[in-house]
């Protein structure tokens, strides 16, 4: 294991962590009939630039992850809850686990605790039935 220590490490945390998302039980049916084959290639280089940005500092993501999963749960009649989002960061942690060691490593646990707390109370807010 290594420290995370350029995009070509993001990359491989990326591109590993999706291949585990794709083919999981749980999160695979929802991410794969959301993005087709021929779309993964350009997210996943959209979330390298994601990850490259929140741990290098590096200006390269534009976009709203926000607005994409408040679309992913209106299109799933607003299914998504607290169990799709621990088994996201169950698998981001064994990734990360995984492969690589050090302060950026740390950085994306975190950074990916605060996030899916975020988009979850976010989508929870946006539910039709919690909205005041």
């Amino acid at each position: 294991m290594k420290p995370i220590e350029s995009r070509e490490d993001v990359q491989f945390l990326v591109h590993t962590f999706y291949s585990k998302i794709r083919k999981d039980e749980l999160l695979g049916p929802i991410f794969n009939s959301h993005i087709s084959d021929d779309e993964w290639l350009p997210h996943l280089t959209k979330l390298t630039d994601f990850w490259e940005t929140n741990l290098f500092g590096v200006r390269k993501f534009k976009g709203s992850p926000t607005k994409k999963h408040l679309k992913v749960d209106e299109n799933l009649d607003y299914t998504i809850d607290q169990m799709h989002f621990g088994k996201w960061l169950q698998l981001w942690l064994e990734t990360i686990n995984e492969l690589f060691v050090g302060d950026r490593a740390d950085k994306a646990i975190y950074m990916a605790r605060k996030m899916a707390t975020g988009q979850y109370l976010t989508l929870w807010n946006q539910k039709p039935d919690h909205k005041k």
